[in-house]
């Protein structure tokens, strides 16, 4: 069940239900909800990294897993992953679809910062509608390359 701790109604809800689990001695799960990330942040995040991918000359998935998570933001999306049979630990990567929207708000001004200061591209802000446009024809122009 979720509930909205910003909400008092919600609160005493939640308050009455984990007393009752409390009583049962139940086994329970409680975890935090993140806002996810919109439909447009996720259109515009593909569209400069697709935009970057023409510019630079490298295919749109090697710009998001190499420049854009392992370059730009290791710190977001470097993460350990322990094999349950061998306890061995390992290097893994996140995907983007597991980023709230704070989180990729940040990947993505620091992708825009990068590209402008070591590669020399300009990456349009979100309401650049006019350049927006025109990275979406030259996308669409190098589909076969990127």
């Amino acid at each position: 069940m979720k509930y909205n701790l910003t909400n008092k109604i919600d609160v005493q809800k939640f308050n009455t239900r984990a007393q009752k689990l409390i009583e049962l001695e139940s086994f329970v799960e409680l975890k935090t909800i993140n806002p996810i990330r919109t439909n447009r942040q996720n259109r515009y995040l593909h569209l400069i990294l697709s935009y970057f991918a023409s510019e630079y000359g490298e295919t749109a998935a090697y710009v998001k897993q190499v420049i854009f998570k392992k370059v730009v933001n290791p710190l977001i999306f470097k993460t350990e992953f322990v094999n349950k049979k061998t306890r061995e630990v390992r290097e893994d990567w996140r995907s983007t679809a597991d980023l709230d929207t704070g989180e990729l708000t940040i990947a993505i001004d620091r992708f825009i910062n990068y590209a402008s200061k070591e590669a020399g591209i300009y990456l349009p802000e979100p309401n650049e509608d006019e350049f927006l446009k025109h990275c979406e024809i030259e996308v669409e122009r190098n589909k076969l390359y990127i």
